[in-house]
């Protein structure tokens, strides 16, 4: 009988989504209102009835832990768990993860106690859902060794990938990092006779690109790993593809590597959408997060459209066009906010908590009457003052740090904790 381990890369430090990850790893970036990005993975591993999952973390991991512990607990009965392994020094290992296969190496001491047959290796990062059952099971037919999960994508899309070239029998032949479109790689079409979806491959979708998921014999990963190569994309599968059966298994639904300010914010204003690309409303496959037991959220005399209000919101006389509105925010009367993500608070001001705000000058959490945002990300417990202007004016503000806020690829960001005070203005 198979004993499948989950392994959740969650060690991210997500340089290309600071200020995001200023105080949190990228797995732990709030996301869709209500959950974190390691929600994503976990909860495709527990639908998929693999439970036993073990999340590899490293880099500013507080908040991430915190998470875990307080949203992924099994009953005794399910013989299931959600373990954190965070970088250790032991006598064998000093140093940190060096990258996401020497992450793996470092824990295998841990790892062999479950006696597993398979290991799925999961990025902690990623946006999709997927039936990770059916592919063990294609990997277990096909006599696999290692079975890489793959997405169709265009020979553009492919500069930021490593892309895969399969035969009929979707056996992975060969394998490039990237390749730049100056590159010919037409050797690496995918084969008619295994592209999934018709549609797809008219549109140009020709090419296999690795998603970062992979599904491994234990005898094979304790192999792969008896070496000192550090990343399971660039070294260890281009390794093991002349020295053993590598396997492709190509998703065609929904897939999102949430890498940018960019992909993040337009992924996030998606969900808004009448018909989303990631749909979080398939009760058969739930997304599951942490519980919070907080009210429902208390909308007064309001205007919206197109907007997701989580958990606990108390929204007064706005206008809110095409925006995200996390747990425990609050937005005051008059205020207008449109192509906005905002992430809420941690907790709720009190009546003393708010009265010596006014004594100090400082803004309540939330965002304060009468102003309008635009076109920005704000952040947990960020404090906006009354009657201020925020990307109102400049539609494609350049980036750059300042003292209140940032700019990454054209959108503001108001920073966890961030105060803006009252009448200020962010073109």
């Amino acid at each position: 009988m198979s004993n499948v381990l989950s392994i959740v890369m969650g060690g991210g430090k997500g340089t290309r989504l600071y200020p995001l990850t200023k105080e949190r790893s990228k797995p732990a970036v709030p996301f869709g209102g209500k959950y974190r990005l390691v929600d994503i993975p976990l909860s495709n591993s527990i639908n998929s009835g693999f439970k036993k999952i073990y999340v590899l973390t490293q880099f500013n991991s507080a908040s991430l832990h915190l998470h875990i512990l307080n949203t992924y607990i099994f009953d005794s009965f399910t013989r299931g768990f959600v373990e954190i392994l965070a970088a250790e020094q032991t006598f064998e290992h000093s140093g940190w993860y060096e990258g996401t296969a020497d992450a793996v190496r470092k824990n295998l001491v841990h790892f062999r106690t479950q006696e597993p047959t398979h290991y799925m290796i999961l990025s902690g990062d990623q946006l999709y859902r997927m039936d990770l059952a059916e592919l063990f099971r294609k990997h277990v037919e096909t006599g696999a060794d290692v079975t890489v999960a793959a997405t169709p994508v265009t020979r553009e899309q492919a500069v930021g990938f490593g892309v895969l070239a399969a035969d009929r029998r979707s056996q992975v032949t060969a394998f490039v990092e990237k390749p730049p479109l100056t590159e010919d790689i037409s050797n690496l079409h995918i084969p008619s006779e295994i592209h999934p979806d018709p549609t797809m491959q008219a549109g140009g979708r020709e090419y296999l690109g690795s998603m970062g998921i992979y599904c491994f014999n234990a005898a094979t990963l304790e192999q792969a790993l008896d070496n000192n190569l550090d990343d399971f994309g660039k070294e260890i599968l281009p390794m093991l593809i002349n020295k053993v059966h590598v396997n492709t298994h190509i998703f065609t639904g929904f897939w999102e590597d949430i890498g940018t300010i960019r992909s993040f914010y337009e992924t996030n204003l998606n969900l808004t959408s009448i018909a989303p690309d990631f749909n979080f409303y398939d009760e058969t496959m739930p997304i599951y997060t942490h519980r919070r037991d907080l009210p429902a959220t208390k909308i007064n005399r309001c205007t919206m459209s197109e907007t997701i209000t989580a958990d606990g919101s108390i929204v007064t006389d706005a206008t809110i066009h095409r925006s995200v509105i996390g747990v425990r925010s609050t937005v005051n009367k008059g205020a207008s906010l449109e192509g906005v993500i905002c992430m809420g608070a941690d907790y709720y001001e009190s009546a003393e908590a708010q009265s010596e705000n006014a004594r100090e000058g400082r803004p309540n959490i939330g965002v304060g009457e009468g102003s309008r945002v635009a076109r920005a990300i704000i952040d947990k417990n960020a404090r906006i003052g009354e009657n201020c202007r925020i990307g109102m004016d400049d539609p494609n503000p350049p980036d750059g740090d300042h003292p209140t806020h940032y700019v990454r690829d054209g959108i503001i960001i108001i920073p966890k904790n961030g105060v803006i005070p009252p009448g200020t203005v962010i073109p």
